[in-house]
């Protein structure tokens, strides 16, 4: 077995980093994280910073049209390269690559204020009624997401919450760079966290685990 995963990771190169979540859980401070660190970044630069997000969304249009894609073969260039890629997205990346996932955490009532924040600055309507349903469609999502992940062989994870990363951001940048594998500048990651960012704050940070 154990030749057969090294025969594997030659086969399919460097795992690609994947850094997924619910979105409005804090995925682009990962990826600023990890730029910060050393590792290349795959985006585009086609979504600019806003207000949302004053220090830029690390996205890729390739990702949002991977459900529309039947060549995905571009993913390999972002072998060894870390991408955001939502939670819903995950089931499309194709199992001819290794993925090491960053997966992380953020109490759903945040999410949901910061979602509903980014409405109303958009002009679109809110309705609160909707709140509580939107939170169960969550939790059966992120339960049914996590539950595919652990039995998919080509994708390995690392849950963090968004809270912890925030009040600690050193342990988490240690935590990384011990499942990535790679020598990333610990100091620097932890110094592109701003808590000053963290405007949404509810509850208490949940227990994560590590696979």
């Amino acid at each position: 077995m154990k030749l057969f995963g090294i025969f594997r990771k030659r086969k399919q190169g460097e795992p690609v980093i994947v850094v997924s979540g619910l979105p409005r859980s804090g995925t682009s401070m990962l990826m600023k994280m990890l730029e910060a660190g050393g590792v290349k970044v795959f985006t585009d630069g086609v979504r600019q910073a806003d207000e949302d997000n004053p220090r830029g969304y690390f996205e890729s249009e390739k990702v949002k049209e991977l459900p529309k894609q039947t060549d995905r073969s571009w993913l390999r260039e972002a072998r060894g390269k870390a991408v955001k890629v939502i939670s819903q997205l995950l089931p499309e990346l194709p199992p001819e690559n290794l993925y090491k996932v960053l997966f992380i955490n953020r109490n759903l009532d945040e999410v949901i204020a910061s979602q509903n924040r980014m409405l109303l600055r958009r002009g679109e309507k809110v309705d609160p009624a909707s709140d509580e349903r939107m939170r169960g469609l969550f939790e059966k999502h992120l339960a049914q997401t996590k539950s595919w992940l652990e039995s998919s062989r080509h994708f390995k994870v690392l849950e963090l919450e968004y809270s912890r990363v925030i009040a600690d951001p050193v342990l988490q940048a240690q935590r990384i760079r011990e499942f990535l594998g790679h020598n990333l500048d610990v100091d620097k990651m932890a110094g592109a966290v701003e808590a000053s960012l963290y405007r949404n704050r509810a509850g208490s940070p949940k227990m994560v685990r590590k696979w």
